[in-house]
């Protein structure tokens, strides 16, 4: 009985949970199971199904997409309260990216029995969208592994100004230092490549690396992303 109310209590803080009706939530409480991946542990495969939906309690986990060449592209960063596999879930397809834990991260898993009886039924129409919707997803993550329609140069600018907010004085910048492996593998480039862009961006006064190790991201970088 702990557990079930241990459950309970820690579902109902996860915003994906906040809408279900009382039983539902009883329901998912009973079947759910707490989860502990390693750093570099998948929480999912590529090309592989779960048949799990898995929603991040603690850690970060990366999304990653790989060509038939081996080529990776990150897609997303998933952080506490966000989740994974439910497009396979609504529409019985395989993974279309793997899920990999940054750091130690703790999820809680619920199994596709307890995911579909907490869907509308088949035949509504909110599951058609549903479908559509997740359809319209798969495409873009394949849009977004080709990154056909921008150059290099766009791609890293569209790539640092999405990673950059407001400082205290107004200026645009990146806090972590930028790794050009990591951000290789956002734009879809080489890791030489994407070094040389930044070495050009930087002499041409587009971004300014600071003395604290942060990057001041220039507003007229918006002309090229």
């Amino acid at each position: 009985m702990s557990t079930m109310v241990s459950n309970l209590e820690l579902i109902r803080r996860v915003p994906l949970f906040s809408m279900l009706t009382a039983a539902q939530a009883e329901l998912v409480a009973a079947a759910v199971i707490k989860r502990r991946y390693k750093r570099g542990e998948a929480l999912v495969e590529q090309g592989k199904q779960s048949n799990a939906l898995s929603i991040l309690l603690t850690g970060r986990a990366r999304v990653m997409s790989t060509d038939s060449r081996g080529r990776e592209v990150i897609l997303a960063t998933l952080h506490p309260g966000d989740y994974v596999g439910e497009m396979s879930l609504i529409d019985n397809a395989p993974h279309s990216a793997t899920v990999r834990a940054e750091v130690q991260t703790d999820v809680l898993v619920v199994g596709r029995p307890e995911f579909i009886r907490c869907l509308p039924e088949n035949s509504s129409m909110a599951y058609a969208v549903m479908n559509g919707l997740v359809q319209r997803l798969r495409q873009a993550d394949r849009k977004i592994e080709s990154l056909a329609l921008m150059d290099v140069y766009g791609r890293v600018a569209r790539a640092l100004l999405e990673s950059a907010v407001p400082d205290r004085e107004g200026n645009t910048i990146i806090r972590d230092k930028v790794s050009r492996q990591d951000l290789a593998k956002m734009v879809g480039a080489s890791r030489e490549m994407v070094s040389r862009v930044m070495k050009d961006l930087e002499e041409r006064g587009f971004i300014e690396t600071r003395t604290d190790g942060s990057m001041w991201v220039k507003d007229r970088l918006n002309s090229l992303g």
